[in-house]
């Protein structure tokens, strides 16, 4: 599977910057994350991608999008793949708000509600990761699948920290990684 990390958001612009939290709701993609999702799109569409993940925050959807209509594919909309609840950033808003948003994109399916009430503890993404790993491990379709998730939730699946609008292939029936280091490159 591939996994992607969403192009860079108001919050990623100005937390790069100040290193402080600017108190921003779910953001949306800056001009330059939008760049970073036609990027990816453009690579990505001769990848045999059969399926596309992604979370249910604005970002994540912004970056999905353009892959999605270069292949005429849906986006199936899972929380499992959100980030790790930390920041004003990973407080979403309700499902039907963004559902208006984005007309294309199936979300009655998950709850109004889908973030968590409190910070998550980092073990909670790291099983999270896990289940997911071995949830994705199990489909016939996993080597086709792009998962557009955030920089915690790759990290936990991965090890790795990714910069905005950068992506990896990885076997989700490989070993989870023994280790992490839970701060941005």
């Amino acid at each position: 599977m591939i996994l992607l990390r969403h192009g860079q958001s108001e919050f990623n612009l100005h937390f790069t910057r100040t290193r402080v939290d600017p108190g921003i709701i779910d953001p949306k993609l800056t001009d330059l994350g939008h760049e970073q999702a036609e990027r990816a799109a453009e690579t990505l569409v001769s990848r045999d991608v059969r399926r596309i993940l992604a979370s249910p925050y604005t970002r994540a959807l912004q970056t999905a999008l353009p892959l999605a209509r270069r292949l005429g594919l849906s986006i199936h909309v899972t929380p499992m793949v959100r980030e790790r609840y930390a920041f004003t950033c990973d407080v979403g808003r309700p499902a039907r708000m963004v559902a208006a948003e984005f007309p294309e994109v199936a979300l009655d399916h998950i709850e109004d509600v889908w973030w968590p009430a409190e910070e998550e503890p980092e073990h909670g993404v790291v099983a999270r990761a896990r289940d997911f790993r071995a949830e994705l491990a199990a489909r016939e379709d996993w080597a086709h699948t792009v998962v557009v998730s955030h920089w915690g939730f790759i990290l936990a699946c991965t090890g790795r920290s990714l910069g905005n609008g950068e992506w990896l292939e990885m076997d989700p029936r490989e070993p989870a990684p023994q280790e992490l280091t839970w701060r941005h490159h």
